[in-house]
């Protein structure tokens, strides 16, 4: 029995994989997920019910005393009860079912005090979606139960028969179990045969039940995943929430470096070239040789400054980039690198400003990996679009080695292009070579 790891996606957990020699459907009712799987039907019934009867009680309830005040609040308990139940049914799921879902979103009050409670109870869409849930789920988990546990009783009692048909003439008075009978002929499973086809029948049965109790789960897994789960417009809101927050991060760092790289290379440059300037100026008519020559470093000093300015201004973004696209950016960042690199851009158009300028920063950010750490002779890089994606691709053949996850550049390079629906994808063995895919979602320059 060979053992590897992997993901359960039918479980919905990483667990340990192990390669049997026994067959998927000869294991299947021992296993642990058929147990937990059967648990939770079992533990269905009695829950639904008692959500069934709370969602019920209080809705009618609240809708009885709607001529009256106290109607809302009691249809808010109700909704808010509702809630909680259905956050006692994601742990059930993610216990039990291996179901990975998440918190719906919470409730949204913009003033604080009961009454923006009840108002936020009584807006939200989840407070629904659970009444929704408690009222429909009883009479799915009973027909769950009523199957599960019929499969699991005849199956194992026709299976063990051969262990038990001597109950029968012993203390019943009959020969073994009836299968048919009327007031003139009865029929009795009491001779090997029959009692060996009884087993048979019954390991079928018990064979078979694990999948349907895992069928009968599945049907719980999307309502749990539907009803009681985050809509995908809140987990977009979310995740376009935590984006903003990733957004505004990226421009505090970026501002910093800028003021930083301000303050330590051309500013301080200046300020010593007006030192410079100011001590020629008192030696001009005393020293002339000597004021001609620190005007001269003065100079140098100026193209100094100059250049360091034009690469800060290179780095925020380069008027090649606006003036004449990709191609030519990039190209321009290509010939700056320590070594040979290729680069084809094939777009039909420019994209977006905003993702043009994504893209020649990461391409940008990863030429520069390759300089400092890669070690590599060769480096390509390609640009083409597919569909409404422009995809960015940058191979060298160094010594690979470099991970998203060790929180070095590529990890905050990831971060910025998830805060656009952008993807980062890196291949990189040790030993190389390292190939570094990036995709962003594609929008015209119209746009």
């Amino acid at each position: 029995m060979a053992t590897d790891y992997g993901y359960d996606s039918g479980l919905g957990f990483p667990e340990t994989v192990r390669r049997h020699r026994v067959p998927a459907g000869l294991r299947a009712p021992f296993e642990g997920r058929t147990w937990r799987e059967f648990g939770y039907v079992l533990l269905s019934l009695p829950i639904s019910v008692l959500m069934f009867t709370y969602a019920i009680t209080m809705i009618s309830l609240g809708a009885g005393l709607l001529v009256t005040f106290l109607g809302i609040p009691v249809f808010a308990a109700g909704l808010a009860g509702c809630r909680g139940l259905g956050a006692l049914e994601r742990a059930r799921a993610r216990g039990l079912l291996g179901l990975e879902v998440g918190d719906p979103e919470p409730l949204r009050m913009r003033k604080s005090g009961f009454m923006a409670w009840i108002g936020a109870v009584l807006k939200s869409g989840t407070s629904w979606r659970t009444l929704l849930y408690s009222v429909l789920h009883l009479p799915w988990a009973l027909f769950s139960f009523v199957v599960s546990v019929n499969f699991w009783v005849y199956g194992w009692a026709l299976l063990t028969y051969p262990l038990w048909f001597w109950v029968f003439p012993a203390y019943v008075g009959q020969d073994g179990l009836q299968l048919y009978g009327d007031e003139t002929h009865h029929i009795y499973l009491d001779n090997p045969f029959e009692i060996g086809v009884t087993a048979l029948v019954g390991l079928l049965f018990t064979l078979a039940t694990p999948w349907i109790v895992r069928a009968l789960t599945t049907v719980d897994r999307v309502m749990v995943h539907g009803l009681l789960g985050p809509t995908r417009l809140s987990a977009r809101v979310v995740e376009l929430e935590s984006d903003r927050g990733v957004v505004v991060d990226t421009a505090a760092a970026d501002l910093r470096r800028i003021e930083r790289d301000l303050h330590d290379g051309a500013q301080a440059r200046l300020v010593a070239l007006a030192m410079d300037l100011g001590l020629a100026k008192e030696k001009l008519t005393e020293d002339p040789a000597a004021a001609a020559r620190m005007v001269d470093e003065a100079h140098g000093e100026v193209k100094t400054a100059l250049q360091e300015l034009r690469d800060l201004a290179r780095g925020i973004h380069p008027a090649v980039l606006t003036d004449r696209g990709l191609d030519a950016a990039l190209s321009a960042v290509a010939s700056r690198c320590t070594v040979p690199v290729q680069v084809e851009v094939d777009l039909p158009a420019r994209p977006a400003p905003a993702i043009e300028g994504i893209a020649y920063f990461t391409v940008s950010e990863l030429l520069q990996n390759i300089s400092k750490h890669s070690r590599a002779t060769f480096a390509a890089v390609d640009v083409w679009r597919v569909e409404n994606r422009l995809m960015l691709q940058v191979v060298d053949n160094g010594v690979g080695g470099a991970e998203v996850s060790s929180g070095t550049g590529l990890t905050g390079l990831a971060e910025r292009l998830d805060a656009v629906d952008g993807i980062l994808v890196v291949d990189s063995p040790a030993g190389g070579p390292t190939r570094v895919t990036a995709e962003l979602p594609w929008r015209s320059e119209r746009v």
